[in-house]
């Protein structure tokens, strides 16, 4: 990471700590800081404890960072939450529905950990439980700082920290990889829902979140303006790269338009002006076959 950022080099410092849930873990290491940005929350669908390993940490990890920001000059936390704890998985897809910085994923406790739960429940539920813990802590401690929080939908975009391999792609661009990787005939990812936003633009709007003065104590819904599927993405990466020409796929994915993203607090308090889903998917295509080899 630094090695590509050296004009950067003597601003930026990288410390490793094991497990942001114990206590004192952040002790000495938010010294002077004005602000922080926690992005930090685990994901991972092969899990045989969801509580333990996927809702737990990520409730304890918020409380940890908020109780060690409130011990330091920060005046500021941007925490990244996610659309997963927004989302009603059980809304039919037929409704008309917009979703606003009020809706909650009404996911209980005791269904998150449930064995009939997915590890995808869980992962959304543990969004929705960290974010409300957050918010609790600022009610509860009333702290000298202030909080924001994103609620990000699908990320998709070029990579910026080290990857080995397109194997070990995160779980968005894995699926970008796979419809640019297909045969043709491999069935498209599934897109419940048509919200993403371009992962820079996202770093943009954490960096906005952590400036802006009126973005204090709210929550946002980070999505671009444009919808998405797998369909559009298939058909984007053969108009633009005639090798996989042989890749774009037969199948048709609808885009709900019946289904939407109220964006108004988005768009009156940050000035952004959105990436278009083909210079997203372009600009990932690449770097990902140049990750994948001449073989690919």
């Amino acid at each position: 990471m630094r090695q590509a950022r050296k004009a950067y080099d003597s601003k930026l410092k990288f410390v490793f700590i094991q497990d942001l849930s114990q206590e004192g873990a952040f002790n000495g290491l938010l010294d002077g800081i004005d602000g922080i940005i926690h992005v930090a929350s685990p994901l991972n669908y092969s899990v045989a404890d969801k509580e333990k390993e996927l809702i737990i940490p990520a409730i304890t990890g918020v409380r940890s960072i908020l109780e060690a920001a409130a011990r330091s000059p920060a005046k500021r936390v941007v925490m990244t939450s996610s659309f997963g704890g927004v989302l009603d998985m059980n809304r039919p897809l037929t409704s008309e529905w917009t979703y606003s910085e009020k809706d909650w994923n009404p996911i209980t406790y005791a269904e998150a950990i449930s064995p009939d739960a997915t590890p995808q429940d869980a992962y959304r539920a543990s969004k929705k439980f960290a974010e409300q813990e957050a918010w609790r802590f600022m009610e509860t401690k009333t702290p000298d700082f202030d909080l924001v929080t994103l609620c990000p939908s699908m990320v998709f975009g070029p990579v910026a920290h080290p990857v080995s391999s397109v194997q070990n792609l995160n779980e968005s661009n894995a699926l970008l990889w796979r419809v640019a990787n297909s045969d043709g005939n491999t069935p498209l990812p599934p897109a419940r829902f048509n919200f993403w936003i371009d992962v820079r633009d996202l770093a943009e709007i954490h960096v906005k979140a952590l400036l802006t003065p009126q973005a204090g104590g709210k929550r946002y819904l980070p999505v671009a303006p444009e919808k998405f599927n797998y369909q559009l993405a298939s058909e984007i990466i053969a108009r633009n790269f005639p090798s996989a020409a042989s890749s774009a796929t037969a199948e048709k994915q609808k885009i709900l338009e019946n289904v939407n993203v109220d964006r108004k607090n988005l768009d009156e308090d940050f000035d952004m002006a959105y990436r278009r889903f083909e210079e997203t998917v372009v600009d990932f295509t690449k770097q990902a076959y140049r990750m994948a080899g001449p073989s690919t």
